[in-house]
């Protein structure tokens, strides 16, 4: 096995079709099936899983690709160093962010990487949070900022800060000029929500059921944008991050819930098995950064 097949097997995987990773990679399909198939036979076990559909990698193949995409950085590590000086950092650090926090951090984090760090090129993949940690399991990512309060098998998390939850839209409920809803006053208000495996959803359901109240949601909604816009329309509510109205620029009304207060942990977490390069570092201290500057903002209340 070289490292042109190790680049073919994670075009593969990376596209989930052998026909987008040959036109990506300027190879024939049956060429580039040809090179899969020297690598299963090589390693002596299936690496893809093909159907009508496209590819995805085996449990072998999700080994081989964390390893594979490990490899090909450092090879790519090497040679920007090489070319432009042991102290510049160059190279690919693919990032995920939760959208609530990339609303805050995104921005700042790529104008301070290119000013401090030309060589190095950010790809930041943007979603719900179930959907990066799939990506973080998988070796996509370098890391990401996950909603975890301690470490798991084979990830270790370094805190961030801790988010305070709001209420967004329901002007009827309590004082709307507050800053503040008490949870009990949300009993019943229908709400728009994460699915029910998402961890914010949990949390919210675990609050209504420790206080006794009725948890009205009439739409299970896996799209950040879709539930604020429901909210700003005035007929439903959602339980989310207060992150999207600091800019006060917004017209939907935010409040912090109360009695009790509902929070998450925030931490950058990292695959152990993925070797962090000294570029990854950078960006990674780069958010940490950012996190401290900006933590005042992050506690206060919306006004």
């Amino acid at each position: 096995m070289d490292i042109r097949q190790m680049r073919y097997f994670v075009a593969c995987v990376d596209a989930g079709s052998l026909s987008k990773a040959a036109f990506a990679l300027s190879v024939s399909q049956p060429s580039l099936s040809q090179q899969i198939a020297e690598m299963e036979d090589d390693l002596g076990v299936p690496l893809l899983l093909r159907s009508y559909s496209g590819v995805a990698p085996t449990d072998a193949g999700t080994t081989l690709y964390r390893h594979a995409r490990s490899i090909i950085k450092q090879i790519e590590q090497m040679r920007g160093d090489v070319k432009r000086g042991e102290h510049a950092l160059t190279g690919q650090v693919a990032i995920g962010l939760p959208t609530s926090v990339a609303s805050t951090l995104a921005v700042p984090l790529i104008e301070r990487m290119r000013a401090a760090h030309p060589g190095i090129h950010l790809q930041i993949f943007e979603s719900m949070s179930g959907y990066l940690n799939e990506l973080l399991a998988n070796g996509r990512l370098d890391f990401a900022v996950l909603f975890r309060e301690t470490e798991t098998r084979g990830v270790s998390t370094v805190p961030l800060f801790h988010e305070r939850l709001c209420v967004h839209g329901a002007a009827w409920i309590g004082n709307p000029l507050a800053k503040s809803v008490p949870l009990e006053l949300m009993s019943g208000v229908p709400l728009v929500l994460p699915g029910k495996s998402h961890g914010l959803r949990l949390l919210v359901e675990r609050a209504f059921t420790s206080a006794g109240l009725e948890l009205n949601v009439v739409a299970d909604v896996d799209s950040l944008p879709t539930m604020l816009e429901l909210a700003r329309r005035g007929e439903v509510a959602t339980i989310l991050s207060g992150f999207f109205n600091m800019d006060r620029k917004t017209d939907l009304l935010t409040r912090y819930l109360v009695k009790p207060t509902l929070e998450r942990s925030v931490a950058l977490c990292r695959l152990n098995a993925v070797p962090q390069t000294a570029a990854s570092r950078a960006v990674q201290d780069c958010v940490q950064q950012i996190v401290e500057e900006i933590t005042p903002t992050l506690s206060s209340e919306p006004s």
